[in-house]
């Protein structure tokens, strides 16, 4: 009986560290959260953060998984505004400032319109998601922003917290 104890002890421990692998794992560099009065949601992320990603972003995309989306980290905080030149499915951009806080959400962006969308001041990420998306998760300013791109020290939701 005293190897089977230590046996389920060893398969008990290892599955803890699965576990809280696992958890470490949501804040890698593909996958964004976002936390609120809604609860928790995720999702794969392509990282646009040097000039050039980020001039680039969702243009030409046809089509994205309702999983799926792009986000713009910037060097500091600043004022920002983005356009939907050449993008052709409709947008959801989600502003936060440099604690990961949501400060703005601007729905349902136009395909080609190429008016610009303000963020505000402060800005140091943007996430773009589908279009409607933000409203039916319930995304809205105060929502928390979590990601690996985002600086921990300062974080609102740091990586290292459940």
């Amino acid at each position: 009986m005293g190897k089977r104890n230590q046996f389920h002890r060893l398969i008990f421990a290892l599955g803890s560290v699965l576990l809280a692998g696992a958890a470490q794992a949501d804040c890698r560099n593909g996958v964004v959260e976002l936390r609120g009065d809604f609860g928790q949601a995720s999702f794969r992320v392509d990282l646009a953060d040097d000039p050039q990603e980020r001039a680039r972003g969702l243009m030409f995309v046809e089509d994205m998984p309702r999983g799926k989306g792009m986000l713009f980290v910037y060097e500091s905080p600043r004022s920002a505004s983005f356009w939907m030149r050449n993008t052709l499915i409709p947008l959801d951009m989600i502003f936060a400032d440099e604690t990961g806080t949501v400060t703005r959400v601007h729905e349902n962006a136009v395909p080609l319109d190429e008016t610009s969308i303000s963020g505000g001041d402060g800005v140091l990420s943007v996430l773009e998601i589908n279009g409607g998306l933000a409203a039916q998760i319930g995304i809205t300013p105060g929502t928390q922003m979590r990601h690996a791109a985002l600086p921990q020290d300062v974080a609102a939701w740091a990586c290292s917290e459940g």
